[in-house]
């Protein structure tokens, strides 16, 4: 059993240098221990501090690039809008100038018209008094060689003229 229990002596000399140990560790490594834990601990704060202060700029980052976001999709909107307000005006200013012109050349057709068939009108008068001329002439130069029917066709022109 002497294996199992110590000896008095060993127990002091064991004590004793536990002591000694205890009171060097405690002068010259416990405080770079504990100085290292305080350092550690702090810097594990200050990288906790920094990760809040990031994630809390990055929260704003991401509600800034939302509001951005929703801020371009309504320019694009606008634009689109006003792009589409555009084209339908050009359109219908188009529209607008293609009637006016075709408007334009239908009046000048309708004139050109008016005019030629006028023209042609003035032409066959001008014929038809020709025709008569020459025809009045005929049957003037057979009646003016007999007096009386000469006369008695005078007569009956006298009577069919009537007076403004």
């Amino acid at each position: 059993m002497q294996l199992l229990t110590p000896a008095f002596g060993l127990i002091i000399w064991t004590l004793l240098a536990f002591i000694v140990v205890f009171l060097l560790l405690k002068k010259f490594a416990w405080p770079a221990i504990i100085g290292g834990l305080a350092e550690r601990e702090k810097n594990i704060a200050d990288a906790l501090a920094t990760a809040e202060k990031i994630k809390l700029e990055m929260a704003q980052l991401k509600n800034d690039n939302e509001a951005i976001l929703v801020q371009a999709r309504e320019e694009r909107a606008t634009m689109l809008k006003e792009a589409k307000e555009t084209k339908d005006k050009m359109i219908n200013d188009a529209k607008d100038e293609a009637k006016v012109a075709a408007s334009k050349i239908i009046a000048d057709a309708q004139a050109s018209i008016y005019n030629q068939k006028m023209a042609a009108i003035t032409e066959m008068k001008n014929q038809v008094g020709n025709l008569v001329l020459e025809v009045s002439e005929k049957v003037l130069r057979k009646e003016l060689s007999n007096r009386a029917e000469q006369e008695n066709y005078i007569k009956t022109l006298a009577a069919e003229v009537k007076l403004n």
